[in-house]
């Protein structure tokens, strides 16, 4: 028997592929399926089940393309959602035949109202795992407030209690020798802060999990779960209805997004139509020359989720800048998280388009210690765009919070009459800040190279005491 996690950092997540004799299973399946196949044909076995441990809110899951492809069978736990394709609804306790090995559904309402555990027994009847979906993460466990967003009649109050009686009565009372695979890690906005290891034994998290600690109260967990939760991006409520109703198959996406164009053919493309240009070079390359109202969010990054909260509108076409050889890859990622509708690419890049005499932008980038300078001949707007977690626990004194997740409900604060400095951690976020306030009208955007880490590094500004955050989000 065999048990692979297949971790994607970009959206922190975990899929698993699992294998005993001539059969093979696949738990929560990114949207290219294409790697799954291939794993199976290499080891030369059949993939029977796709089991979906609930309806994922961060992701597009690739259940419908893999069963169309394979010919396996979709497993959800119990749910009275309409789903729009063919799909097995388990009920609780409701065992399946891998080869040797025996998966069991174990029904585990509270992150959502179908959420569901795997259990797997090996061929003696062992329990070996229990792979936990948004039930249990290492160090967490799932928010309770997202089904909310689907279902106005689930408050987070509800599916809190329902979590709470799930982990007492489902996780808890499981050999501690279990080892836990969950579907996400340290960086998933489904929990408020994931430790960054992907797997632990049952035991060591009973002893370590605020979350499932033996003489909790409802009350108490009640209260920890839910203090510090901010809302979710915005996308999350469209990916579930998107893994519920369906969606267009990955070749499609594919062949329609990595449509080569010259730039004379981009431009009028961006003209003719409402496309957004998305350049996902990284953001030192793009501050130096880029198409005039693109904005940058670089691909080596935290690029999946930035998209989703960046662009309200998931069915919005998109004009590509990338850099040479991973167009498929950028519309892959986008795919991930339902942006389906890229149009094209820039073919030849920003090279071609220069060549061809076509208008370009940039954004000033300054160093730590040119910032320092400045501050030092007289006021300027700083900008600190990291998360209010980040801020409150240490920042420049006297500097204002603006993150980048509510950049579209602050900007009407902005004055584009005014010169922004902007910072974030590390300076990802920052040009994606900069980037959408030139596309705005901004004329005076000011990048701070290296973020907050560079800053504190040069020991030049005057700092907030240290507070260690109780939460990532």
């Amino acid at each position: 028997m065999k048990v692979e996690q297949i971790y994607t950092g970009c959206l922190a997540q975990g899929a698993y592929y699992i294998q005993s004799g001539k059969e093979a299973a696949i738990i929560d399946p990114l949207r290219e399926v294409q790697p799954y196949i291939d794993q199976a044909e290499k080891d030369g076995v059949t993939i029977k089940y796709i089991f979906e441990t609930h309806f994922h809110a961060d992701f597009v899951s690739g259940h419908i393309d893999l069963a169309k492809k394979t010919g396996a069978t979709i497993v959800y736990g119990p749910t009275d959602a309409e789903i729009r394709f063919e799909a097995l609804i388990g009920k609780n306790g409701q065992k399946f035949k891998i080869g040797k090995a025996e998966i069991e559904l174990l029904h585990t309402p509270g992150h959502t109202m179908e959420s569901s555990c795997y259990l797997m027994r090996n061929s003696a009847g062992k329990e070996e795992a229990i792979f936990t979906g948004d039930t249990l993460f290492i160090g967490d466990v799932g928010r309770p407030d997202l089904a909310q967003k689907v279902k106005a009649e689930l408050t987070e109050e509800k599916l809190a209690e329902h979590l709470f009686h799930s982990l007492r009565n489902k996780i808890m009372p499981l050999d501690d020798a279990l080892i836990v695979y969950p579907a996400h890690g340290a960086g998933s906005a489904c929990g408020k802060n994931m430790s960054k290891e992907t797997s632990d034994t049952l035991g060591n998290q009973k002893k370590t999990n605020y979350a499932l600690r033996a003489d909790m109260t409802l009350e108490e967990f009640k209260k920890e779960v839910l203090t510090g939760l901010m809302p979710p991006p915005s996308y999350f409520p469209k990916n579930v209805l998107m893994n519920i109703q369906g969606y267009d198959a990955i070749d499609t996406v594919l062949e329609r997004g990595t449509k080569a164009l010259s730039p004379e053919a981009f431009e009028a493309a961006a003209n003719e139509t409402q496309a957004l240009i998305l350049d996902t070079r990284s953001p030192e390359t793009f501050a130096k020359s880029f198409i005039p109202n693109s904005i940058n969010i670089g691909i080596d990054g935290s690029f999946a989720p930035w998209v989703g909260t960046m662009i309200p509108d998931i069915r919005q076409e998109i004009l590509l800048v990338t850099d040479e050889g991973r167009e498929e890859e950028v519309v892959t990622r986008l795919a991930r998280v339902g942006y389906d509708f890229a149009i094209g690419h820039l073919e030849g890049g920003m090279d071609a388009w220069i060549s061809a005499g076509k208008e370009t932008n940039s954004i000033e980038s300054i160093t730590a210690n040119e910032l320092a300078e400045r501050m030092k001949k007289g006021s300027i707007d700083l900008l600190d765009v990291r998360k209010k977690s980040e801020y409150e626990s240490e920042h420049i004194e006297g500097i204002e919070n603006m993150p980048l997740d509510y950049i579209n409900q602050n900007m009407a604060s902005l004055d584009p009459a005014k010169n922004y400095h902007i910072h974030c951690a590390g300076g990802y976020r920052s040009m994606i800040f900069g980037s959408i306030l030139k596309s705005r009208g901004f004329d005076h955007v000011v990048n701070i190279q290296g973020g907050f880490s560079a800053i504190k590094k040069s020991e030049l500004f005057s700092l907030t005491d240290y507070v260690c955050p109780t939460t990532l989000l």
